[in-house]
This record gives C-alpha cells, sequence and structure tokens, in this order.
C-alpha cells in the first residue's frame, strides 16, 4: 500500500489502531469473572464497610469512615434499618472483602471486630492497628480475597 505525498514521493502509510475503552473493558471482564467479583482489597470498589449493631453506635462507625477516607480507602457505613444480621450478610452478598463491626465493647475499648469475605473466623483489633493493617494490605497489593491468606497483623 502506498499513497503520493505532497512533494510527489511515493509514502507507505501508518495506521495506528487505538482502542481505549474496549481494552479496559475487557480487562475487567475478565477480572470479574477470574474471581467471581470477590476483589482483593486494594481493587475493590468498596473495600471496608462499618456496620454498627445498633444505631447507638453510628457516630463510632462514621468516626472510622472518615478516618479511612482521609488515607483515601473507600469506606461506608451501613447506615440501613435492616437487622444487624442483614447488614452482615448484604455486605457477604456483596462480596465487599472487609466487613468492620461495631458494637458496645468496640466503642468501649476503641477496636473493631474485623471479618474478611472469605474467612468465617473472626479478629477483634485495635482501630489504628486495623488501620494500618488495612493500608499495608492496598499498598503491598496482598491479594486476601482467598480464605488461606491471614491479615499481616
Amino acid at each position: 500500500m502506498e499513497y503520493a505525498a505532497a512533494d510527489g514521493s511515493k509514502q507507505k502509510p501508518l495506521i495506528i489502531h487505538r482502542a481505549p475503552l474496549g481494552t479496559h473493558e475487557r480487562f475487567i471482564s475478565f477480572l470479574i469473572e477470574r474471581w467471581g467479583g470477590a476483589f482483593p482489597t486494594w481493587l475493590a470498589p468498596i473495600q471496608v464497610r462499618i456496620v454498627p449493631v445498633a444505631e447507638d453506635f453510628l457516630p463510632y462507625a462514621e468516626k472510622l469512615s472518615a478516618e479511612l477516607r482521609e488515607v483515601m480507602v473507600r469506606s461506608e457505613v451501613d447506615t440501613t434499618n435492616d437487622s444487624f444480621s442483614k447488614k452482615v450478610r448484604n455486605a457477604i452478598t456483596k462480596k465487599i472483602p472487609n466487613i468492620w463491626i461495631v458494637g458496645a465493647n468496640e466503642v468501649k475499648d476503641g477496636t473493631i471486630t474485623w471479618r474478611r469475605y472469605s474467612v468465617e473466623k473472626q479478629a477483634q483489633v485495635p482501630a489504628p492497628t486495623a488501620k494500618n493493617t488495612l493500608l499495608t494490605m492496598i499498598q503491598q497489593r496482598i491479594m486476601d480475597n482467598f480464605p488461606d491468606v491471614s491479615l499481616p497483623l
């Protein structure tokens, strides 16, 4: 294939194929299919859902969420009127990798109860330690979406 340039010389055309959106869409669909939507913390759209046991503990949950958002962690507080068990079940159904549960003991001790998506065992962790651990998981891109990966406490 050739074309005539302005000076009359024969030139070979260069063609640059560009499909930025199609490539990204295929890559994201591959990740969703590979992990079934259960992304590791560093990749998840919502990295932490904070679930207060009752409405009385909402201020503590909001405080924790604000602290996480200050360091660019995608967190949200479940403020629905659902029962506690339904709030936890909804977070698990949405495959949120980290569920932080706060109740009377957690508020009193300045801790959180940490439940991970793929692990049934819960851990009670001081809030500053939990925040630092979460940041470590995100910065080091730890693949914590598997049950055999433990928290780097």
